[in-house]
């Protein structure tokens, strides 16, 4: 579901937010959510966030109970949900700009250089951060709460579940057993995550990070899962150079970490084949079912 500018300025205005119409852009490509950026009549600039689906609803109460328990304990900026309804979610817009965006024709445009140490020593800071705060601080915010083992075993059965739904390509099927048997790549121990760590939900200041958006994912589970997508987009001299900032910063890594990093991404159509499980969205089986068996 989508609303247009009128609609979204009447909602903000029901919630005790002036905003002004012309000021309206709106970001159609999250899939839970309408996003949108709009400036109030006192000059402040607002962030709104409209519900697609009832469904995420209360995967958004969860959300803010966590974004309220996390924020003391990071030092980049988080969103401060100062409107929080089953119709609207509304922050103040944070600082930075987001370091990948995608155009009308669905193409990427980075906006700072990956490959830079001053961001592999950014990023590493920041999940070192993250991965250190204690999970009894976010625990009672009911976000979800995974052992190692019970993160292998929801993987597995996330699979399983997918392969069952779809024809999945036997590469990847063979891809993902041999993955799930093998103890050498999967935590010994689990952190609070916030899941998604990717550019376009990073805030930048040149290749510093100053805020980080979409904590729907946030978990305490594995850590490699906030370094997955940075594995999958730089090289490897800069990937080795982030994990050993992030080590001196306090963060714990095992032998295989980057060849699980590598895996936990060729898994990444499992997520889409779930999501489209989920929705029944004729596109969203469409996608899942082009990742999944994308030779067929």
């Amino acid at each position: 579901m989508s609303v247009d500018r009128s609609t979204i300025r009447e909602l903000a205005l029901d919630h005790g937010l002036d905003i002004v119409s012309e000021t309206i852009a709106v970001n159609e490509l999250g899939l839970d959510f309408q996003v949108a950026i709009g400036e109030a009549v006192d000059g402040s600039r607002w962030v709104l966030r409209i519900p697609r689906r009832p469904d995420v609803v209360a995967r958004a109460a969860v959300e803010g109970r966590f974004l309220k328990s996390i924020r003391p304990h990071l030092s980049i900026a988080v969103p401060d949900w100062q409107v929080h309804s089953e119709q609207l979610i509304a922050y103040p817009l944070l600082p930075g700009s987001p370091g990948l965006t995608i155009d009308d024709r669905g193409q990427p445009h980075w906006h700072f250089d990956v490959e830079s140490p001053a961001y592999a020593e950014s990023l590493a800071g920041i999940l070192a951060e993250l991965h250190t705060v204690d999970p009894v601080l976010v625990r009672p915010s009911g976000i979800p709460d995974l052992s190692p083992a019970e993160v292998r075993q929801r993987k597995r059965d996330d699979i399983d579940r997918v392969v069952t739904e779809f024809a999945v390509a036997s590469n990847l099927r063979r891809r993902w057993s041999a993955w799930l048997d093998d103890d050498s790549y999967w935590p010994t121990f689990s952190t609070v995550t916030h899941g998604e760590v990717y550019p376009a939900h990073q805030l930048m200041d040149g290749p510093i990070t100053r805020g980080v958006l979409d904590w729907t994912t946030a978990s305490i589970g594995d850590p490699a899962r906030d370094f997955m997508f940075h594995r999958a987009s730089v090289s490897a001299a800069a990937f080795e150079t982030t994990l050993a900032r992030y080590v001196e910063a306090g963060g714990h890594v095992w032998p295989r970490f980057a060849e699980h990093c590598d895996e936990l991404y060729a898994a990444t159509p499992v997520e889409l084949g779930l999501f489209a499980l989920h929705t029944r969205e004729p596109e969203h089986l469409a996608a899942a079912r082009a990742q999944l068996n994308p030779h067929s």
